[in-house]
């Protein structure tokens, strides 16, 4: 079986066949609604739509009968979900430890940086001893 990320671009690609799909079928009815249609050219994006239309349905297919097979518990290649899933926690579990980290880096760079005096008293506070203002 394909790996997840091949799964995805499968996917991809099969997205790209619908918009060339949808493509195809917008020039044919373009080229019928003109006046002097070219009959020619509408058969030929009629035909280029319909063969890109049965690529679709053969990958969606496909891709259907992919999933059919992991939800009835039939052995494949795996999730990665679960392990994503727990990285992206333990970035976030990272990025938090970070922010602590660089907080307290911060008091203990303001706490450092406040002059202390022998008696405790705060400094440029104006107060007085008992704890009122001047």
């Amino acid at each position: 079986m394909a790996a997840p990320m091949e799964r995805i671009q499968v996917l991809d690609e099969i997205e790209k066949d619908i918009i060339t799909c949808l493509q195809c079928a917008a020039q044919a009815l373009l080229e019928l609604s003109k006046e002097k249609s070219g009959q020619k050219q509408a058969e030929s994006n009629t035909s280029q739509f319909l063969r890109t239309l049965s690529q679709v349905e053969s990958k969606l297919s496909e891709q259907i009968n992919y999933l059919t097979q992991v939800s009835t518990g039939q052995p494949h290649e795996g999730s990665g979900y679960a392990s994503q899933k727990v990285l992206q926690m333990a970035w976030h579990r990272l990025e938090h430890v970070r922010s602590w980290v660089n907080e307290l880096d911060r008091l203990k760079a303001s706490h450092l940086a406040t002059p202390r005096t022998a008696t405790g008293s705060v400094p440029n506070g104006n107060m007085t001893s008992s704890g009122t203002s001047t």
